[in-house]
């Protein structure tokens, strides 16, 4: 089932997330759905609060962006009760958007290797270091169940500018073809 996509302006979306457990209701129903939503929304990164759930949990699949980005071969992953343990020193400048602000893409520096610990899809423990494009996919979703968006690491002045966009995009005010939420 392809879930609403819950926009700038939400609380939900500014909330740090709780873990969950094996016995999470309907887990596995609930994976398949971010899939499903992430897909039509053509994204390539879908977290928990996105879809209205403040657990923390994330699916990433980089594989549509390889001819640009090789590293993202085969990079389908889904993230549950994630930590980023370790950060480098080192940092890259790309071009983020995001599926919560259509319309908007900005360029973020974020570091080029992260470390993070995580359970898969069957709660068995990982830790994976990830670089380039794929660490940056990872720390934007992963950002999003620690109540941040991408847009908190810009400027103020650069904040200020987009301003009355994001104000539309937090009553809906957008050109999408996939199903959205605001807050009321």
């Amino acid at each position: 089932m392809i879930l609403p996509i819950y926009l700038y302006g939400h609380p939900v979306l500014r909330k740090v997330t709780e873990e969950i457990g094996p016995d999470y209701e309907n887990f596995k129903q609930l994976i398949e759905d971010m899939w499903e939503t992430m897909y039509h929304s053509e994204g390539v990164g879908l977290a928990a609060p996105q879809v209205g759930l403040a657990i923390r949990l994330f699916v990433v699949d980089g594989t549509p962006m390889v001819e640009d980005y090789p590293e993202l071969e085969g990079f389908k992953r889904v993230f549950v009760n994630p930590t980023i343990i370790e950060k480098s020193e080192t940092k890259c400048t790309d071009g983020e958007g995001c599926l919560s602000i259509p319309g908007i893409r900005e360029d973020v520096s974020r570091p080029d290797r992260i470390l993070v610990r995580y359970q898969d899809e069957n709660f068995e423990w990982k830790e994976e270091e990830l670089y380039n494009y794929a660490a940056r996919i990872v720390q934007h979703e992963y950002d999003h169940i620690e109540g941040k968006l991408f847009i908190d690491y810009l400027s103020p002045l650069r904040k200020r500018l987009l301003k009355s966009k994001l104000n539309a995009i937090s009553v809906g005010k957008v050109n999408v073809d996939y199903r959205i939420k605001i807050a009321k």
